[in-house]
């Protein structure tokens, strides 16, 4: 009886010919997507913001987490109002805010008054929308550096 001698006869090493698919990962395209999603975002997170540039008062109050997006009232050092980015007076502020409104006088609104703005204005303000039925009013400050 003969003995094959060199193991079951397989060869060791690559095959001839024939390519094996590459078994490591290539991240570089992935890297390159989310450096790219990072300066987009980067760009465009303060172009999100309320467009009426008002000096909020800083406190040391928390954050409040909301899901949905607010219903934002501005108003300027001059006593302009602002529904949003647009301009509004203080006689059709109800009307413009009901018709934003989906939850009707359930919506929570934010009043964000200039810290030089005239006290009495951001009062008339709240007690306008108050008048109208709306009863979650908040106001919106800044949050107060530590230095």
């Amino acid at each position: 009886m003969a003995v094959a001698q060199g193991g079951s006869g397989r060869r060791r090493g690559r095959r001839r010919g024939g390519k094996r698919p590459m078994a490591d990962i290539n991240v570089t395209p992935m890297v390159d997507v989310m450096l790219v999603l990072l300066i987009v975002f980067m760009v465009a997170a303060p172009l999100l913001t309320v467009g009426v540039p008002i000096d909020l008062p800083q406190t040391k109050a928390k954050e409040l987490n909301t899901d949905s997006k607010p219903i934002t009232v501005s108003i300027t050092p001059a006593g302009d109002i602002y529904l949003g980015d647009k301009a509004s007076s203080i006689d059709t502020l109800v009307a413009d805010i009901t018709a934003q409104a989906p939850n009707g006088t359930d919506e929570r609104i934010y009043v964000r008054g200039d810290q030089t703005a005239n006290y009495g204005a951001v009062m008339k303000v709240m007690g306008v929308l108050s008048a109208g039925g709306f009863s979650k009013i908040g106001l919106i400050t800044a949050q107060d550096q530590v230095k």
